[in-house]
This record gives C-alpha cells, structure tokens and sequence, in this order.
C-alpha cells in the first residue's frame, strides 16, 4: 500500500471525514449537525501537528507526507466544505458564488504558499512555527459556528453578515501579516468555547432545519 500510516495522521483523518459528514448534512438541510462536524474538523485539525511532533523519528519523507495531507485535507474541510454549507445557507445570488469562489482560492493560494515556506523552514530549522503568515485557512471552524449561533439574534442581517464574514476571512487568507499561533493556555480556552457554544446548540435543537 502506498502511503505513510502510523498515528501521526490520524486527527487529520478524522477531520476529513468529519467535514464529508458535515457535506452530506449540509445539502440535506441538517445545518446544526453541518456546523456541529465543521466545528469538530477544526478541533481535530489544532491537534494534528501536536500530535506528529511527538513522534521523534520521523523521516523526510514522513514529514513531507505529513505537511502534504495535512494541507489537502485542509482545503476539503476548510475550504469546500464552508463553500457547500454557506450555498446552502443561503449564499445562492451570482454575487454570493463569486464571492465564495473568491474564498475557496483565496484558501488554496494561502495553503499552496504555506507548503512551499513550510518545507523551506523545516530545512532551516528544527524550531516549531511561532508566527503564521497570514489568516490560517482554521480559522473558518470558529468564526463560521459562532455566526451560526449568534444567527437568532441577527434577525434579517444574517445572510448579509455571511457575506462579509466570507469576504473578510478570504482577504486575510491572502493579506501578508503575522499571526501568533495560540500558546496550549489559549487553545484550550478557545476549544472548550466552541466545543461548549456547538454542544448546546444541538441540546438545544429541537426540530429540522433552520431555514
């Protein structure tokens, strides 16, 4: 069998098939469950590379492999899976889909990019990354559950704020910045938010669809 299989990749396994799951809800109109598994892919996803650098002895090839599956898992479940479920709620005008096209390559282009700095720096360095550059593709896993749940108080502007959310993450995909990546103390406040926020939004569901 080709390929590289050992626990080092197992959450981004799960993430992936977190995010088919959450297509599959998403086009039969099960949006909480669709948010619930988007969510789920990015918990998983902050612990991946957590995860593989506990392995000491992994050779080149395995850490290739690892920063190549990572990414393509990435683009499905952070990039075609926000697209499918933002269409799906709502984002149907001719402008909405430009606009998430723009999204889904401002994605691509922001992981292709990081591939190429990361294999460069892994060369240079044994250090792990301090900084991202720019808006890690992730970030979608939060900000798209928690507009979701603030959706009852939003009362019209809803759909309209979807768009911007999906305009504003797409630009700092691409906008040259550094971004600090969470100390172990702010990602697990930040885990047990959305983790908490998500559990009592389906506890709390009680019939089908939103919309």
């Amino acid at each position: 069998m080709i390929g590289f299989y050992d626990y080092t990749v197992i959450l981004t396994y799960m993430s992936f098939s977190s995010s088919v799951c959450g297509i599959f809800f998403s086009v039969t109109g099960h949006f909480h469950w669709a948010v619930f598994c988007l969510a789920l892919s990015g918990l998983l996803d902050m612990f991946d590379g957590k995860v593989a650098r506990t392995k000491k002895n992994r050779s080149d090839d395995e850490k290739h492999f690892g920063i190549q599956i990572d990414s393509l898992s990435d683009i499905v479940c952070f990039g075609v899976f926000p697209i499918i479920l933002c269409y799906e709620l709502g984002m149907r005008h001719t402008y909405s889909i430009l606009l998430l096209i723009f999204y889904g390559l401002a994605g691509l282009i922001r992981l292709a990019y990081f591939n190429v700095m990361e294999e460069k720096r892994q060369k240079e360095t044994n250090d792990n990354r301090k900084y991202y550059q720019g808006l890690p593709i992730t970030s979608i896993a939060v900000a798209l559950p928690l507009l979701f749940l603030m959706e009852p108080y939003c009362l019209d502007s809803f759909i309209l704020l979807l768009h911007l959310l999906i305009l504003a993450i797409g630009i700092l995909f691409i906008t040259n910045f550094q971004f600090r990546k969470p100390t172990n103390r702010e990602l697990t406040i930040l885990v047990s938010v959305v983790t908490i926020a998500v559990l009592r939004m389906l506890f709390l569901w009680k019939g089908g669809p939103v919309r």
